[in-house]
């Protein structure tokens, strides 16, 4: 069976959060789904400089190489005394692209003497559609809370064992969770990913 849809994404942390929300596009399985690098899909330069246009980059690539309908998103941690960053340079913050360990080092190290009361930070997820015909639909999703000082939790990856939501699940009662410390569940229904892709399903249903 030939595949519905393809993610733009060679992380399979990430193929798996994404196929787990994308359960909720009506009359899609699982098995419809597949990631880039199952297609031998190259990954595209992301040159743009916001979530959107590097996500539109990806998914056209995608779409383009593939011919199947494509999603890709683009996201990363925006620290409000950093002015925005790491942002669309999270993944690679440290120089090495994807060192999520180096990248959570370097962040703390810069943040090392900033108060809790100044130590805001947003999750951001712009995720893109992009079909063979050329349509091309865009939503962003967004997770406030506050950093920690060092990082807390085995589960997600990247920055989650930093960030503290600020809306937390009712079994929260010990202390403040990380996203590194929340069940994958708990993780995507409040998660910047969950928020962009959980608007983006119908419009991906609507275009199958």
């Amino acid at each position: 069976m030939s595949p519905r849809l393809v993610l733009a994404t060679h992380n399979a942390h990430k193929l798996g959060e994404l196929r787990a929300i994308l359960a909720v596009v009506p009359g899609l399985d699982p098995a419809d789904v597949v990631a880039a690098a199952d297609l031998g899909a190259p990954e595209p330069v992301e040159d743009g400089v916001t979530f959107a246009e590097n996500a539109l980059l990806k998914a056209r690539a995608l779409a383009r190489a593939t011919g199947v309908p494509a999603v890709a998103d683009d996201s990363g941690l925006a620290v409000d005394v950093l002015g925005g960053a790491p942002g669309i340079f999270s993944a690679r913050w440290s120089g090495r692209h994807g060192d999520d360990a180096a990248n959570l080092t370097l962040l703390l190290a810069q943040l090392a003497d900033v108060p809790a009361m100044h130590r805001g930070a947003q999750f951001v997820c712009a995720a893109a559609l992009v079909t063979p015909d050329g349509y091309e639909h865009v939503e962003t999703g967004v997770l406030r809370g506050t950093l920690t000082t060092a990082p807390r939790g085995t589960g997600g990856f990247g920055y989650d064992p930093v960030l503290v939501p600020d809306h937390q699940p009712a079994h929260a009662t010990a202390g403040p969770l990380t996203c590194a410390e929340l069940t994958a569940q708990e993780k995507n229904a409040i998660s910047h990913r969950g928020q962009a892709f959980r608007a983006l399903a119908p419009v991906i249903a609507a275009r199958l």
